[in-house]
């Protein structure tokens, strides 16, 4: 008697899955994914009750690995190989959209992508597998600018050393894997003490978001969807840094009109009505079960937001907190 087939395995369950969508239930008609990775959260979606699942990712990577498992969904799902950020040239009038922003498992799981000191591999990082990569970054750009990258992305108090020693590396030859790039971070920084995270995490990071612009590509995304929301409809945004919580929150605080009134000094200014309300004035978090699952989700922060019938509006980048590079507005 032949042998069994050994069974799949099980569906990468997002973080903050479980409140995200206890949070926007009862799920029903259109929802867009717009960081469709493996497609956790969409299949959560279509579990819960959405009719139709728009799966947008910009890695061409995810869009054929969801034609294998989204054949089961049929008509339900569509996929879309696009950045989130010109969602709404693809879609209208949708009744959520859900983003979980940063890198997914999947791509920092494979050491071709470049996306992690973890595995040795070409420094790449590139989301959508175009463009200028990680190695073109740190073999051309002037060490100011590398240093401002590392600071303002990242995070990182020895941005301008560790800048100082890759351009001194790139010097004798080009910086062109990721163990490379890990050994010059490690080599200015002290040994981390147990339970401290690796040396070269926020430089990776920061080189990431600037390889991507994720930043940039976050603040036209919120405007994307709150074009593309019908009234009544939901925006859940799963950050993992302290940075991408700060965008989201104060672009839901400003658009629900909640950044705060004038004083008997300085008078509060008629306001344009809000275009969104919001589903709970702070963030949820993972719960004890969720951390005991799954440990990454520790930084996880969930916000949500209910689009109003207002039109839509314009956001002023630096006063949502976006790191600006020198030059940008």
């Amino acid at each position: 008697m032949a042998a069994a087939a050994p069974a799949p395995p099980a569906p990468h369950i997002p973080v903050l899955l479980r409140p995200l969508l206890a949070a926007v239930a009862p799920v029903s008609g259109t929802w867009l994914d717009g960081t469709l990775g493996a497609g956790g959260y969409a299949r959560g979606l279509l579990g819960a009750g959405a009719d139709h699942v728009i799966g947008i990712d910009r890695d061409p990577l995810a869009i054929a690995m969801a034609r294998d498992w989204g054949a089961q969904y049929g008509a339900r799902l569509s996929l879309v190989q696009a950045n989130f950020a010109q969602m709404d040239s693809h879609a209208e009038a949708l009744d959520g959209v859900v983003l979980d922003l940063g890198v997914s498992s999947m791509q920092l799981d494979r050491a071709e992508r470049g996306f992690s000191f973890m595995k040795d591999g070409p420094l790449d990082m590139r989301m959508s597998q175009e463009g200028p990569s990680a190695a073109d970054l740190v073999n051309t750009a002037p060490e100011a600018h590398l240093a401002d990258i590392l600071y303002l992305y990242g995070e990182e108090r020895a941005s301008r050393r560790i800048a100082r020693a890759i351009v001194k590396a790139r010097a004798a030859a080009p910086v062109e894997t990721t163990a490379q790039l890990a050994a010059i971070v490690e080599r200015c920084l002290p040994r981390p003490k147990p339970g401290q995270a690796h040396p070269a995490t926020r430089s990776f990071q920061a080189i990431r978001i600037a390889v991507n612009d994720e930043y940039g590509a976050l603040v036209a995304g919120l405007e994307a969807a709150e074009r593309a929301l019908k009234p009544g409809g939901q925006l859940a945004v799963v950050t993992f840094h302290s940075i991408e919580d700060r965008i989201v929150k104060r672009f839901l605080q400003t658009r629900a009109g909640a950044q705060g009134g004038g004083s008997r000094h300085a008078p509060e200014t008629r306001r344009a009505a809000p275009q969104f309300t919001l589903k709970t004035r702070k963030a949820i978090g993972p719960d004890a079960e969720e951390l005991a699952e799954n440990p990454r989700a520790r930084s996880a922060r969930l916000r949500i937001g209910i689009r109003t019938d207002a039109p839509p509006g314009r956001s002023d980048r630096a006063a949502l907190g976006m790191p600006l590079l020198k030059g940008e507005t």
